[in-house]
């Protein structure tokens, strides 16, 4: 079985109301910044813009 190598587990949150609701992967080397998408958020009731935690 192969390993992850550079990959780890990151965390959103919520950059209104900070409620961490989303997980996901990423390769240290290719994404070296925090990421960011506009997810729902259950909390704020919409679309927001969810960052990377660490």
């Amino acid at each position: 079985m192969a390993r992850k190598g550079n990959r780890v587990l990151i965390t959103f949150a919520c950059t209104d109301c900070r409620e961490r609701n989303y997980h996901s992967e990423k390769n240290r080397r290719n994404d070296t910044g925090r990421m960011e998408f506009n997810k729902f958020c259950s909390r704020c009731g919409g679309r927001r813009l969810h960052r990377e935690i660490r």
